[in-house]
């Protein structure tokens, strides 16, 4: 079905194992492109070296919609942890939410569970002093990513954040999406709450979760000359699958995994037959992820995109608004969400490949941040999500016209191009040598 050779230079954690190096993949009829993607880096140390157990089914994965489903789900896994808990979290707010998952991890410690949290240094620019110091006081371990030194200036160096949500208890469920340890209502204005989503997974994949989170602890100790600590070196849970789901695990970093997650979108929009809908907080394509975008709706390919309505950032409201001339006159459509502000990072594609993480579709998350998002090949989950998506689209967005933005004032327009301008320049001081 999907015929295409695609180099995987991808972050893919599969079958419980970090991959290390690079395959290249012809696929074939009778290959999806999730079995194309999900064809990882030949692995040094594998229980699967020759990569057979890479595609049995066994997982069991839970579409998240938003703080209201998350916050209990990912609060009722710490509470029952026995353990071991990782956290990994851009902003970890000082609100009722924060303090609910703080609480949670404290008494997790008490119990004797070793907990270890690691927030970035500029998103969670609070924490150490209003969070930290009641982990720290029960026994939790706590790490800032890139503390933020404000007399520094800004640099690439500073704007390389720890982006990723992912949480793994007792090796055997992880927690992965866009959304912070934050209350989705706590916005600069009164409004709904944010428009976010996150999965719980279950099955082989949370090793790859596991491994990825142990890795960046372990770094980040040895940068900052802390004890890097005493890891468990107790077996992944077994005896029988999770689940009959495909499950997968992209990440970026700035070393091996610099471009998994757009090599991804790319080779999928790419083979895309019916559909594309995408949703993104901030969406601010290079020029390869827009000609893909492009070429899928010349082609025939429904593509929709809903996006953010409110102006959280004006720099990058404007920005996005400069690519929406040439999307719409391609047969995009663009829907910005109205109801409150749009968090998400959800892709659903033909109705069977789905992706739910923390990366955006900018430069930000596809050149500097640590990111990670899980990718999912089964038609209910896709169904599940794009459910949400479509429900969002009709009952509380509104969709740009484009013989309306045709017509859009001067004004406006004269605001889009420069953000767009300040936007290349910010691309090429602070990445001049990657193309974007």
């Amino acid at each position: 079905m999907w015929h295409t050779l695609w180099t995987a230079k991808a972050g893919v954690c599969q079958g419980g194992v970090a991959g290390d190096g690079i395959a290249a993949v012809q696929a074939v009829d009778t290959m999806s492109f999730f079995q194309v993607l999900m064809i990882a880096e030949m692995m040094k140390k594998s229980d699967c070296p020759d990569g057979s157990g890479l595609f049995l089914p066994g997982y069991c994965i839970s579409l998240l919609c938003s703080g209201a489903e998350y916050f209990p789900a990912l609060i009722g896994a710490i509470k029952a942890a026995k353990q071991e808990i990782y956290l990994q979290t851009y902003i970890f707010a000082d609100d009722a939410t924060g303090q609910a998952v703080s609480a949670a991890l404290c008494d997790a410690a008490r119990r004797g569970v070793s907990v270890r949290v690691m927030v970035d240094g500029f998103g969670g620019e609070d924490f150490p002093e209003k969070i930290r110091p009641a982990l720290v006081a029960e026994g939790v371990e706590v790490l800032i990513f890139r503390p933020r030194r404000r007399w520094s200036l800004p640099g690439r160096f500073h704007l390389r954040r720890l982006h990723r949500k992912l949480c793994v208890v007792d090796r055997s469920v992880a927690f992965a999406g866009g959304i912070n340890v934050i209350d989705d209502r706590n916005t600069p204005q009164p409004m709904g709450p944010r428009f976010d989503f996150a999965v719980e997974v279950k099955g082989p994949v949370v090793a790859g979760i596991h491994a990825s989170m142990i890795r960046l602890w372990r770094v980040v100790s040895l940068t900052q000359l802390r004890r890097r600590g005493v890891f468990p070196c107790g077996e992944f849970p077994s005896g029988g699958m999770a689940g009959s789901q495909r499950v997968g695990f992209l990440l970026r970093d700035n070393l091996r995994y610099r471009h998994a997650i757009e090599q991804a979108y790319l080779a999928v929009i790419a083979n895309a037959r019916e559909e594309i809908i995408l949703s993104n907080a901030y969406f601010l394509p290079g020029r390869r992820l827009m000609r893909a975008i492009l070429d899928a709706a010349r082609r025939g390919v429904r593509v929709s995109l809903l996006l953010q309505g409110r102006i959280e950032y004006g720099f990058q409201h404007y920005a996005t608004q400069s690519y929406y001339a040439t999307l719409l006159e391609a047969g995009v459509r663009i829907f910005e969400y109205q109801e409150s502000f749009l968090h998400a990072k959800v892709a659903v594609i033909d109705g069977q490949w789905a992706t739910v993480g923390s990366s955006n579709v900018d430069p930000f998350s596809l050149l500097l941040a640590r990111e990670a998002n899980v990718v999912v090949d089964d038609a209910a989950f896709a169904a599940s999500l794009r459910a949400e998506l479509m429900e969002a689209i009709e009952q509380r967005s509104r969709e740009i016209a484009r013989e309306h933005w045709r017509h859009s004032s001067a004004g406006a327009g004269f605001l889009q191009r420069i953000s767009y301008a300040l936007l290349r320049a910010c691309v090429v001081f602070v990445c001049p040598a990657e193309p974007y």
